[in-house]
């Protein structure tokens, strides 16, 4: 890859896809193919490619910030799902949202200039 190419990924990719991918792929894999732990690799991708344009973009602390709410969207789903009983598909589909609208809110979402 480029060094163009790259910067361009760092500029336009929206953080927030690769939130929705990691958690809502992720639950999707474990469903479908009933290993959790190919799940559980892409939440992980998902999670340190978020990570990465984080920091790239807003700095080390809001990537760890984003970070903790990424794994405590994870933990929420389950704790919806296993202990409210909602149904998984759509604890994850709720937790998802929200995790992609902040980090859209957070780390995507255009920087006005003055």
């Amino acid at each position: 890859m480029s060094t163009s190419t790259l910067a361009r990924v760092q500029t336009r990719f929206p953080s927030a896809v690769a939130v929705a991918v990691g958690l809502a792929a992720g639950f999707g894999i474990a469903q479908g193919t009933g290993v959790r732990a190919l799940g559980g690799v892409v939440f992980a991708a998902g999670g340190l490619a978020a990570g990465w344009l984080w920091y790239r973009r807003r700095g080390a602390a809001v990537a760890a910030a984003l970070g903790v709410a990424y794994v405590a969207a994870f933990v929420l789903a389950h704790v919806l799902a296993l202990g409210v009983g909602w149904p998984a598909w759509l604890a994850v589909g709720v937790v998802t949202a929200a995790a992609a609208a902040l980090a859209w809110a957070v780390a995507d979402r255009p920087v006005p200039t003055v």
